[in-house]
């Protein structure tokens, strides 16, 4: 189960039905639970809206060979809620909290 600080994010993504499409320990023993989904959450809006805690952090990976994320990092639980990164978001939903206004856009 993702921690408390990142659970907000999740329920709302769900609510959407977008699909997860990998949960587990990823990397590292220092990752707890990183949980992917298939689109673009645009995480500077959502975090504008949401009333998040201090240790969660916007995280931006762009891989060479091991693969691309980007989304919320909890730092006290080491746990995270990822989609692809902006680079990649052509043709993948967009999660945020902005106006919709494009096909597969889903806001809050």
């Amino acid at each position: 189960m993702i921690c408390k600080h990142l659970q907000p994010i999740e329920q709302l993504i769900l609510e959407k039905g977008i699909k997860e499409t990998y949960r587990g320990q990823v990397w590292s023993k220092n990752c707890r639970e990183w949980v992917y989904y298939d689109c673009f959450i645009d995480a500077v809006s959502l975090s504008k809206r949401l009333d998040l805690d201090e240790c969660v952090e916007i995280h931006k990976h762009l891989g060479t060979h091991d693969g691309s994320e980007y989304g919320f990092y909890c730092n006290e639980h080491h746990d995270g809620i990822m989609g692809v990164p902006p680079e990649n978001r052509k043709n993948k939903i967009i999660f945020r909290t902005q106006s919709c206004q494009l096909a597969k856009l889903y806001c809050l």
